[in-house]
């Protein structure tokens, strides 16, 4: 469940080498976006990274015909904006704030610094990148092979997994999302996603409301 996150896998203090106190080498700079706010847009110069330390962070592109493709919903303790240390010299995605969000901004040469100075920093940073590009890789697979009810359940097996908390035999996601986040981040309709939540609570295997999704039998909901 959350505990087992990627941020909380190395023995490093995240939160401390991202956003330092006063006294530290690196005077690393704190940047607060409103709702609605863009931290970056597609061909933009990458030459940064950031480290979510409150708020939600959307992910994104645009097709061509300016549809817009949901990748990843970022919360606080991810990091984003990692593929300049990859070499991508221009953004290929968008970031924009969901809510109110603060972030902890480092330059990649910076962060190659941070990543020498701490030896848990670099494999903490290949695991993410590894991980989003497992997570897109599954997606493209059910894209090409599953149904778009099939595709909203196995969200919500994802997002409680990797979200949840469990409070007895259930397992609780506080901070739900939208119906049309949801389906932006499934490739199907509002109406889908809406009528596959409501025919889950109707059998009693989630609860849910804008503030937090419920799964009563994570055995069931497969």
């Amino acid at each position: 469940m959350e505990n087992q996150s990627l941020w909380f896998l190395e023995n490093i203090d995240v939160t401390g080498i991202f956003c330092p106190n006063k006294n530290a080498a690196h005077d690393h700079i704190k940047r607060v976006f409103k709702k609605g706010d863009y931290v970056y847009l597609p061909n933009e110069h990458a030459d940064k990274v950031y480290f979510l330390t409150t708020g939600k962070i959307k992910i994104g592109t645009y097709s061509k015909d300016g549809k817009e493709i949901t990748k990843a919903i970022l919360e606080a303790g991810e990091v984003f904006g990692e593929l300049s240390l990859l070499g991508e010299s221009k953004r290929r995605n968008f970031a924009i704030a969901m809510e109110n969000t603060e972030t902890c901004l480092v330059t990649v040469t910076e962060m190659n610094e941070l990543m020498r100075e701490h030896s848990g920093l670099e494999t903490f940073m290949m695991k993410i990148i590894g991980s989003r590009l497992l997570k897109m890789e599954k997606r493209l697979e059910s894209l090409v092979f599953k149904d778009s009810r099939t595709r909203v359940i196995d969200f919500l097996k994802e997002f409680a997994t990797d979200k949840g908390r469990k409070v007895g035999f259930e397992v609780e996601v506080r901070g739900f999302l939208t119906h049309q986040e949801i389906a932006n981040l499934t490739a199907t309709s509002r109406q889908t996603v809406t009528t596959v939540l409501n025919e889950l609570k109707k059998k009693n295997i989630i609860s849910f409301n804008r503030r937090r999704l419920l799964v009563r039998s994570m055995e069931q909901l497969q």
